[in-house]
């Protein structure tokens, strides 16, 4: 449920430069070449209206999540609210749209990365019902090989 007064949308790679300097502000954040315009239209045009921003009553951004699929799990990326717009319930509005598009989509599980050091993210995950699982390593290489 939004709190009165806020919408959701999907994001646009017009959205960038607010999300990206959103994001840059955020700590736990950590961004990449993946997050240039080109990787993030890349991004949007691969996973069609599944990635969302929160607006304000005026229209203003006051949070984003990048949500996607590879066919078989989500992912959700870079869910932030800013501090201000917090502890009204858009962060589980926005993750709450992504699952049920995700659903909609026959994708039955979804997955994210938060960085080890995150409590305020961890906190936010683990209320929110998601499980850390002890049992994966994440591995990664770059596409050219190094």
């Amino acid at each position: 449920m939004l709190p009165a007064g806020h919408s959701l949308r999907p994001l646009t790679l017009a959205d960038y430069a607010t999300v990206h300097a959103l994001w840059a502000a955020t700590e736990g954040i950590g961004l990449n070449e993946s997050d240039t315009p080109e990787a993030i239209a890349l991004f949007l045009d691969r996973n069609p209206g599944l990635s969302l921003v929160a607006l304000d009553s005026s229209g203003t951004i006051v949070g984003t999540v990048l949500c996607g699929h590879d066919g078989r799990r989500g992912y959700l990326h870079h869910l932030v609210v800013t501090p201000k717009a917090r502890g009204r319930g858009l962060a589980r509005a926005m993750v709450n749209q992504c699952l049920a598009s995700l659903r909609a989509l026959g994708i039955p599980k979804c997955n994210l990365y938060l960085y080890a050091n995150n409590e305020s993210g961890r906190a936010f995950w683990s209320h929110e019902g998601w499980a850390v699982r002890d049992d994966l390593l994440v591995m990664q290489r770059g596409a050219c090989g190094c």
